[in-house]
């Protein structure tokens, strides 16, 4: 059994050294939450796995900020499966007192996901910078989830309404909005009013953790001109062109979505 949770822009690099070293057979999970691209549109990150490894790949996604998760605190998680044996071994074995593990059948909905939400912290950490309450963080959450359901469904067949539900869904979107890195940066990026690049919050605030919004944002968005979606998808564009562009905070709240 292969575990992988690593920054996603790290894996290609790794992969020849983890190849050689797996066993044959040997099946995987992904908690990495980002998503790649080639000529023709999203990659996921478990086809990458799956493709370079020859093997099964599972999901772990969910409401599990570190920090909480180290206290033992109870929380939850989803996994997401393609082999039912494989989804039972891996919840056998994560499965605890202080860790709930749900299974469904949708590795692509789990994963993209954990993928997207990270987009939805930047914009809620942008308005919480701004100073805005709850009211504007909820409407923030709203929309951000309506676009990653959109963007689930537009691209891919398959995907379960239940798996949004899920922790790997809702739950984590919560909570990466209230209390992850993600947010925890982009709220110090709008209170410093763009005078401070995200590379260089991320560097001061972090301690060597990476963001994962920012360059989901940038993928996104790649995939989203690449296709001439952009106007199908105001809050992730939104997100994107305040991180990368010369777009104003105020945007974030501008924007008709």
């Amino acid at each position: 059994m292969i575990c992988f949770c690593l920054p996603h822009q790290f894996l290609k690099p790794m992969v020849p050294a983890i190849k050689a070293a797996a066993s044959p057979g040997a099946k995987c999970l992904s908690a990495i939450k980002g998503i790649d691209f080639d000529d023709s549109g999203i990659v996921l990150i478990s086809d990458i796995i799956r493709r370079e490894l020859n093997a099964d790949c599972s999901v772990l996604m969910g409401a599990n900020v570190a920090n909480d998760m180290a206290s033992d605190a109870f929380c939850e998680t989803t996994i997401g499966y393609v082999d039912d044996a494989n989804g039972a071994l891996f919840k056998l074995a994560y499965d605890d007192p202080a860790l709930k593990v749900g299974i469904v059948k949708d590795t692509v909905g789990v994963e993209l996901c954990g993928a997207l939400k990270n987009i939805v912290a930047i914009g809620a950490g942008f308005v919480v910078g701004l100073g805005y309450g709850g009211n504007t963080k909820a409407a923030i959450i709203r929309i951000g989830l309506k676009e990653m359901v959109k963007f689930c469904k537009m691209f891919y067949d398959g995907i379960q309404d239940d798996t949004f539900l899920e922790s790997c869904g809702v739950a984590d979107l919560i909570t990466t909005c209230y209390g992850g890195r993600n947010r925890k940066c982009a709220e110090a990026f709008a209170a410093a009013g763009k005078q401070k690049s995200l590379e260089d919050i991320e560097a001061e605030l972090l301690g060597g953790q990476k963001l994962q919004g920012t360059l989901t944002a940038k993928e996104v968005n790649h995939i989203l001109k690449m296709k001439g979606l952009e106007h199908e998808f105001p809050f992730f564009t939104t997100v994107y062109k305040i991180s990368y562009e010369d777009t104003p905070l105020s945007a974030i709240t501008d924007t008709p979505y």
